[in-house]
């Protein structure tokens, strides 16, 4: 009997044996799980909260892979040219290994997950890297998202499954991707957009008629979660939820178990034989470790699950694992505005492309300046928002619009075409009037300022350049913007009254400040030494990108790719058997067309 197993064994504690202990149950937690079923071994997801999926369940799904299969012949010139355009990125600030490691292995691990595991992705039409001034970025084929997922075919597991914002469901609980809302706008005028928005919402409908609690057709993280867990289930994996981890055990330098509390208040010990892996999520949603770790002003609030709390990190550094060199500001960001709940309290809205981009939106200070250019990325966006504040009061910031803009668009939690707003006004989301004046008096702006800057931008929109912030001159704000506005589908001026603003705060999506790791996802001490038996992945683990964020789906790509590795590792399989299953892939993907 092992020295951990005997002291379990005196108070006690029952205890068992696993191959493979994960500790989390996001994109990054269910791929470490699931790699590790495919190899044959056992494994157990413990997730301290009653439902599964974490943050990742919230979140778009996207993954960023550069030089994937999808690419064809391409995805070896794309990733040599990613490789420079991480490079310039985070110009000498990141770990070389890492890099590599994910640009060699990420491709891999995807060919490998979709045909062993049934893992459906899907290349976007368009989506630009966030930096385009960078050599090397590009305009399409690094970011996929997941194909829509049948949520029935999880049973009464799909109950647990941790469900997107409440915020961005649409009617009865259903789920969009970002293109599917721009078809739900054309509908009125298009016959093809109005049969899909019936078969849409007529597919909610019945699913609420037959019992299930939100519609059952997942997109985004919901879809890429649920068929994680359900490739990992199929094979013989097993999911415990409400179980918190309490501390790692150690025989000599070798973390060798777990010990955990259930629902019940009992504690076991589970035995990992061959690795216990972190995947908690980071810190985002613990106010001490924001109030601790991120700038000042700290963001009020997260759209990451209570789990993410950096309990998983905790435990790794009582063993004395060190953390990652620190970056900028130890977030990827995005800007939200505070939307007031039925039931008390708020969530949050995350204001990445819906609106920012659009023409006839512009976000100023307390001065009723522009200080930034709205279609830039959501991470650039906060980031200026925190310069800005250095010199002058810019957070909160606001997003101001006017009447025509916010028919067409939305603003935050406002629908596109929403005939009523007075809710949203009397909840004191909304800010509205007849004038400027009397709006930048509502939201505490410079009125002098505020009028000031949208004559100016009046005068950009009529020639679309904006020789103050250059909103609409890249690629990436053009894809975001409105196709059909000219001359710039990112500018347009602010005439038609009523006025309408929300107030925008910097929001942690997820913490870029993780566990030191090697290019095996091996956890590292203060010394750079592996700890034996103990990996990490995900924002549990250091940031590839030094705090900085190259594109859509860069935080769950890396996560998966890591994840993937840090089992294979552990159970003693080499990655570079998988080569002819990529290569194999990208020669089929070619003879498709």
């Amino acid at each position: 009997m092992s020295r951990a197993d005997a002291a379990a064994s005196a108070r006690g504690v029952a205890a068992e044996s696993w191959d493979v202990v994960v500790l989390g149950s996001g994109a990054a937690g269910l791929t470490a799980a699931l790699a590790a079923a495919l190899a044959g071994a056992r494994a157990v997801v413990i997730e301290h909260a009653e439902r599964f999926g974490g943050t990742s369940a919230r979140s778009s799904g996207t993954l960023w892979i550069p030089g994937n299969h999808h690419l064809g012949r391409e995805a070896e010139r794309d990733r040599a040219r990613a490789r420079r355009y991480l490079e310039a990125l985070v110009e000498g600030r990141g770990e070389p290994a890492l890099l590599e490691a994910f640009l060699r292995h990420g491709p891999r691990m995807l060919a490998d997950l979709e045909r062993r595991a049934g893992l459906a992705v899907r290349p976007f039409p368009l989506a630009p890297d966030y930096r385009q001034e960078l050599p090397g970025a590009a305009l399409r084929g690094r970011a996929l998202e997941p194909a829509p997922f049948d949520g029935r075919a999880l049973g009464a597991l799909f109950a647990r499954l941790e469900p997107p914002l409440p915020e961005l469901l649409l009617a009865g609980g259903t789920m969009v991707t970002r293109a599917e809302a721009q078809r739900l706008l054309r509908a009125p005028r298009d016959l093809a957009d109005a049969a899909f928005a019936v078969r849409l919402f007529a597919r909610t409908a019945c699913d609420r008629l037959h019992g299930w609690p939100r519609g059952t057709r997942l997109v985004m993280g919901n879809a890429l979660v649920a068929r994680l867990a359900r490739a990992f289930l199929a094979r013989g994996g097993t999911l415990r939820l409400g179980t918190v981890p309490v501390r790692l055990l150690r025989e000599g330098e070798r973390v060798v178990a777990v010990e955990v509390r259930e629902r019940e208040g009992a504690t076991r010990l589970l035995r990992a034989r061959r690795a216990v892996i972190l995947a908690g999520g980071g810190f985002p949603a613990s106010a001490a470790c924001r109030e601790r770790f991120l700038p000042r002003p700290v963001a009020p609030g997260t759209p990451a699950v209570d789990g993410a709390d950096g309990s998983t990190i905790a435990l790794a550094r009582a063993l004395g694992a060190a953390l990652a060199p620190v970056s900028e500001d130890h977030a990827l960001w995005f800007p939200s505005s505070l939307v007031p709940r039925e039931g008390g309290g708020s969530g949050v809205f995350p204001h990445i492309v819906l609106d920012r981009p659009k023409p006839g939106m512009i976000a100023v200070d307390s001065c009723g300046r522009r200080f930034v250019d709205e279609a830039c990325s959501y991470h650039e966006f906060v980031r200026a928002m925190y310069r800005r504040h250095r010199e002058v009061p810019a957070i909160p910031a606001h997003l101001v619009c006017d009447a025509r803009a916010l028919w067409s668009y939305g603003l935050g939690a406002v629908r596109p075409r929403a005939l009523f707003v007075d809710r949203w006004v009397r909840r004191g989301y909304l800010a509205r009037a007849t004038t400027l004046d009397e709006l930048a008096r509502a939201i505490g702006v410079d009125p002098r300022g505020l009028a000031e800057t949208v004559a100016r931008v009046n005068r950009f929109a009529e020639s679309g350049v904006d020789p103050d912030f250059g909103k609409g001159a890249s690629a990436y704000d053009r894809a975001h913007g409105d196709p059909e506005h000219r001359p710039n589908p990112c500018l347009g001026p602010l005439r038609e009254p009523p006025f309408y603003a929300v107030a925008l705060w910097p929001t942690p999506l997820a913490t870029s400040l993780g566990l030191r790791i090697d290019a095996r996802a091996r956890v590292l001490d203060a010394g750079g030494r592996p700890i034996p038996g103990l990996y990490a992945c995900g924002a549990d683990a250091q940031h590839l990108f030094a705090g900085e964020y190259p594109g859509p789906g860069a935080q769950l790509g890396p996560a998966m790719t890591f994840a993937w590795l840090a089992a294979r590792h552990a159970l003693g399989l080499e990655p570079e058997a998988d080569e002819a299953d990529r290569e194999r892939a990208c020669a089929e993907k070619e003879r498709s067309g």
